[in-house]
């Protein structure tokens, strides 16, 4: 008696597939077809890094190492790297901008924090609020700075801040003319475009705090301050961590506040950063092999303080 099988049944026990090939392929054309429109989307996000992040990044580290004369490009190991450090504006650059990244942490991070924790103690107007609040960073950045250079930092007493000054007969500031209140100048205008993003985060943040633990903190008689620091800050430690690295780099990254508020390096290079530094070699001294040295110099500073923070942030999870 001749055994038949109907198709998509177990086949007969000890009885071969005929067609083993062509049921693998039927199978992975099927997971492909399956596949295909995430493939797409992957494929196409693939290539733009490739194209805008990673190929640039792999070309500067190649440029760093070489030097370009009349369209003749040679190997030069680290020379470019030596006469990058030799510089005196290179080590000027790092000191303003660390100085600049301590100065934004303490008003930057800060601010923005308590900023959101009296926000969500509003019961109205919590929409209103929080878009004042988020409006500065709708602002193109450019349009804000010359708003802050040639208004609130304009050094006569028609600018917004010297005039506040003077009506509460406290001495003014020549600002951004002078080396010693340039940065914190630009920390005080970074700190006003850029911190409704943040304010936002943390509002969401502590959105998701569980009510019953303010409520146990009051019966104990916790005040404000001792619930902020014994309940708000201990559950929204992994935002305040991840936004004080990246704050970290963006502020390392400063570029924009120097050139229009300092007009690049300020009085006696007190605003020059190492990100106008690489402006500098590559588009006015036309040397973009030390450029790219120093933005490698950069890339390697701000991953080394990623890893800082991947480790630590590993040790407390």
């Amino acid at each position: 008696m001749a055994i038949t099988t109907v198709p998509g049944t177990t086949r007969p026990p000890g009885r071969r597939d005929p067609y083993p090939s062509a049921r693998r392929r039927a199978g992975l054309g099927r997971k492909v077809r399956d596949n295909l429109t995430g493939h797409t989307f992957l494929i196409g996000a693939v290539v733009c890094f490739a194209v805008f992040s990673w190929y640039p990044m792999v070309r500067g580290v190649v440029m760093s190492f070489q030097r370009t004369r009349r369209g003749e490009t040679t190997w030069v190991g680290w020379d470019n790297y030596a006469r990058i450090i030799d510089d005196p504006s290179f080590w000027t650059a790092w000191k303003n901008t660390f100085y600049f990244t301590v100065l934004a942490l303490v008003l930057g991070y800060a601010v923005p924090f308590f900023v959101a924790i009296l926000l969500n103690e509003f019961r109205h107007a919590k929409g209103y609020l929080r878009i004042l609040v988020y409006l500065p960073v709708m602002l193109p950045p450019a349009s804000a700075l010359f708003l802050f250079k040639f208004y609130a930092y304009d050094p006569s007493e028609a600018g917004l801040f010297n005039a506040i000054l003077a009506a509460l007969h406290l001495p003014t500031s020549e600002w951004m003319q002078s080396p010693g209140m340039t940065m914190p100048a630009m920390v005080l205008a970074s700190t006003w475009m850029n911190m409704g993003s943040a304010v936002l985060i943390y509002l969401a943040a502590l959105q998701n705090i569980p009510g019953e633990l303010y409520e146990a903190a009051e019966l104990d008689g916790a005040g404000i301050w001792r619930r902020i620091r014994h309940v708000t800050i201990p559950q929204t430690r992994l935002i305040l961590a991840l936004l004080a690295m990246l704050q970290i780099v963006a502020t390392m990254q400063l570029f924009i506040e120097p050139l229009i508020l300092a007009n690049g390096a300020g009085t006696g290079d007190s605003a020059t950063s190492v990100a106008y530094l690489i402006y500098q070699h590559g588009f006015f001294q036309n040397d973009l092999n030390g450029a790219a040295a120093l933005g490698v110099i950069m890339l390697v500073v701000l991953a080394g303080f990623s890893a800082v923070y991947v480790r630590l942030t590993a040790k407390q999870d």
